[in-house]
């Protein structure tokens, strides 16, 4: 009985023959129509898409060599201000070194004007002590020859011949202890 019963009916494994013919002519025009629109759009598309990844990597190798550059030149750009900052390091250190000699010197300038004028000052004081002692000494040898001559010797004229003729004594005097001092 189950061989009778499985005579009858049909196999659901096996095709019936019209669906066969049916769904190969589907499947081929299906085929033809995805064959002729569908494939050169995707076609197309894959090779935009081809085209953008490798534009990109080659835009990126670009880029990348750029930036190499870049940093080459930045590099050497820095190489070349670290040697400019050293080359004027060392021009502000010989500029120093010359501010100071030249200091030195105008001080060194300053000193010698301060001691000539220190020098001279000590001479003027020297003459103006000199003329007022001489000033001195003359009254006092006209009145002490007043006093021993015992007449006045009031005449100016005189006077200064008197004082002239003292102090050219009192030189020689003081000129030859000098000297025999200096031959002792």
């Amino acid at each position: 009985m189950i061989f009778l019963a499985a005579s009858s009916a049909p196999d659901p494994l096996i095709p019936d023959a019209v669906e066969l013919i049916i769904g190969a002519i589907a499947f081929l025009i299906v085929f033809g129509l995805l064959g002729k629109i569908l494939m050169p759009r995707i076609t197309k598309t894959l090779a935009e898409r081809t085209d953008a990844i490798e534009g990109g990597l080659h835009r990126a190798e670009e880029a990348q060599a750029e930036a190499n550059r870049t940093l080459e030149e930045y590099r050497e750009q820095l190489a070349e201000a670290r040697h400019e900052a050293s080359r004027l390091r060392e021009e502000a250190k010989e500029q120093g070194i010359a501010i100071k000699a030249e200091l030195r010197a105008e001080g060194e300038a300053e000193r010698q004007r301060i001691v000539d004028a220190a020098h001279a000052q000590l001479e003027a004081d020297r003459q103006q002590a000199l003329t007022s002692l001489r000033a001195e000494v003359g009254a006092l040898a006209v009145e002490l020859a007043g006093r021993i001559v015992g007449e006045s010797l009031e005449d100016e004229a005189r006077q200064r011949r008197t004082v002239d003729r003292f102090l050219a004594e009192l030189e020689e005097q003081s000129g030859s202890t000098t000297g025999a001092r200096a031959t002792s």
